[in-house]
């Protein structure tokens, strides 16, 4: 369990230095995969731990990012949110609600199927109700139901953790997404991993299927 716990807390230092970067770099949205609804099967104590670290940081840290014009938005189903965090979460991002220079989304008890089939459910219960009918049904009334709805589709995604697969992230918004994986777990993110991961995508032609 400490090796475990060491890990995210250092992690914490790789959160930090992803917003510096995209502070400096004037990039407007930044998604982090914070915890994920399978994360649920993990050990309780480390549920809690995570739970209360999350907290800790968040408490700790409020002020500088008000400062720093970082929004905040816990992502994910809310119906899963700890009782422990979620009023803290409340307060959080209607402190930071109006703040435009980053949009932080936190993926917090997250999960893309778990999104996808969320949205459905909502367009299929207008659909009952006469509110919409069926040839009204665009790709635009569906992201208007994710739990992500408002947040462009990222131009970036980096996978930290020598493995090569999303899991579970963002699956419909990652359709054109530029993917890097890399040869590192994410405690090791600094701002130089980050600017050779934005060089990477630089030198890539984005065509979009045309």
């Amino acid at each position: 369990m400490q090796a475990v716990t060491l890990g995210h807390r250092k992690g914490l230092d790789a959160v930090r230095s992803a917003i510096r970067f995209c502070l400096k770099k004037e990039i407007q949205h930044l998604s982090l995969f914070t915890f994920s609804l399978e994360n649920f099967r993990r050990d309780s104590a480390e549920q809690i731990y995570i739970f209360n670290l999350l907290l800790e940081a968040l408490k700790k840290n409020i002020f500088e990012l008000v400062e720093q014009g970082v929004r905040i938005r816990f992502v994910g189903d809310r119906n899963y949110f700890p009782e422990v965090v979620s009023s803290a979460i409340c307060e959080i991002e209607a402190q930071t609600k109006n703040l435009k220079k980053l949009c932080l989304n936190m993926l917090f008890c997250y999960g893309a199927k778990q999104e996808v089939v969320h949205a459905v459910k909502q367009v299929a219960q207008k659909v009952k109700d006469g509110q919409l009918d069926v040839d009204q049904i665009t790709e635009d009334e569906l992201r208007s139901e994710f739990w992500l709805n408002g947040a462009p589709d990222p131009d970036l995604i980096i996978r930290t953790g020598k493995q090569s697969r999303l899991s579970n992230f963002l699956l419909f918004q990652a359709a054109y997404s530029e993917l890097q994986f890399l040869d590192c777990y994410w405690p090791e993110i600094d701002e130089s991993r980050l600017q050779a991961c934005v060089d990477r995508f630089h030198s890539v032609k984005r065509n979009f299927g045309k």
